[in-house]
């Protein structure tokens, strides 16, 4: 075994050499050395404010719903690192591959038959684009290769997902000319906006009419647009979109890569509308949190339609597409999401993000504040100092993550009302750091 190295070491290599996400290379700002992790908390290698501990308000990008360290998960993963940890996907199967599948079926929107499981959320919406490109191509409509989308969406960092990405203010505005251009609706009116639902609901439907003869599917993130910008919409948007959709012969993919497994209080967010999409893409709480996987999922009429075609397979296969390890994990984590009463607890999450947010409502600065599940957003009405409010969310012991003009908590389910007191207390921290100097 190497010496372990001290946080200065870490620190030192780390500048040299790691890039980090969305970030300059070398980095302008110096991450926090994580030493472990546990329950709500990540330990760090050396005491910031005075302590050792922050409270997780991000679920790791929303991904650790049952916090870190869980011995639920760690046992699965354990057991299965004991049998086998990965062997190929092509021409083999294995139980946990197999089970996972059956039970992604079971609990997602009834007329979801299909599983392909991939590598993470951004290729689960690549292969999702593919399935329906490939499906119009297959019944000779080729020209059916254009996708609709609305403003303030984020789909991933891949190809065809940052296509569907809204391409003003968006991170991948630097591609607009190089990425396929699609066809983007107006951003969807807020939820509570209950005036707009019919004159935007008409604009859907006429953008589907007027377009359909080129377009292969639609691709919306339902009642929450994440990293997008946070925006909360009306379920009723879904139903349109459906039923338009299906009016006018075009394909439907919902995005539950951030809402899937309960987030935001339903165990999708379809559920809210009642509606079932031709495609539905997850990923990040899929697993808990422990390892890369995506999922996505489609309907026996798009398989079908593939299978019919002058190439009847969906050329597509990951190295690591059903990893052992991940899917084993996934059932895990799904098995233990569904033995608990998780709606209460996302509710008592919800309850406390209400009040601990209540007061920033009108406060100067403050253009918005919003709760849905155990997601509370704050929209400032000028981009945030992104250095200076994550300063200021670690002097009050929770870390957390702003971006644009937002500061937003998605706290593991498991937080205790003590601790989600404190992650609101640190988002007020941060509003208030976040003002422009």
């Amino acid at each position: 075994m190497p010496e372990p190295l001290t946080p200065g070491d870490l620190l030192a290599l780390d500048r040299q050499h790691v890039w980090h996400p969305y970030g300059p290379m070398p980095g302008r700002q110096e991450p926090l050395v994580v030493e472990s992790a546990s329950g709500v908390r990540l330990r760090l290698a050396e005491p910031v404010h005075g302590s050792v501990e922050l409270i997780d308000g991000m679920s790791s990008w929303w991904s650790a719903v049952h916090g870190y360290n869980h011995p639920v998960l760690n046992e699965a993963v354990q057991a299965q690192l004991g049998r086998m940890s990965h062997v190929m996907f092509g021409g083999l199967t294995h139980e946990p591959a197999v089970r996972l599948a059956a039970r992604l079926v079971e609990i997602t929107p009834e007329g979801l038959e299909h599983v392909f499981l991939c590598d993470s959320g951004s290729v689960s919406v690549e292969v999702a684009v593919k399935m329906c490109l490939q499906y119009w191509t297959s019944l000779g409509r080729p020209e059916k290769r254009r996708l609709m989308t609305w403003r303030g969406g984020y789909h991933g960092d891949t190809w065809q997902p940052m296509a569907v990405c809204d391409p003003k203010g968006g991170m991948h505005e630097l591609w607009s000319g190089v990425l396929p251009q699609q066809l983007f609706a107006d951003a969807p009116p807020h939820d509570h906006d209950t005036d707009a639902v019919p004159a935007y609901s008409a604009h859907l439907r006429e953008l589907i009419a007027r377009h359909a003869h080129e377009l292969a599917a639609v691709i919306v993130e339902p009642v929450v647009q994440g990293a997008g910008g946070m925006r909360f919409h009306d379920p009723e948007y879904l139903r349109v979109l459906r039923a338009a959709c299906d009016e006018h012969g075009v394909l439907l993919i919902l995005d539950e890569i951030a809402t899937g497994f309960g987030r935001t209080g339903r165990l999708f967010a379809a559920e809210h509308a009642g509606i079932t999409p031709d495609v539905l893409c997850l990923g990040k709480a899929l697993t808990g949190g422990y390892l890369s996987m995506a999922a996505t999922l489609c309907t026996p009429r798009v398989a079908d339609g593939i299978s019919r075609g002058a190439v009847p397979v969906l050329a597509h296969g990951p190295t690591f597409m059903g990893n052992p390890l991940a899917a084993a994990v996934a059932n895990a984590s799904i098995d233990l999401l569904l033995s608990q009463d998780w709606q209460t607890e996302v509710k008592r999450i919800e309850a406390g993000l209400r009040d601990g947010l209540a007061e920033l409502v009108g406060q100067p600065g403050v253009r918005d504040v919003r709760v849905l599940g155990a997601l509370g957003v704050v929209q400032l009405d000028h981009p945030v100092d992104m250095e200076a409010a994550t300063r200021a969310a670690v002097a009050a012991g929770v870390w957390l993550r702003p971006f644009r003009d937002l500061i937003y908590t998605m706290p593991p389910y498991v937080t205790g009302d003590d601790d989600v007191a404190r992650i609101c207390a640190a988002v007020r921290a941060a509003a208030a750091a976040g003002q422009p100097g």
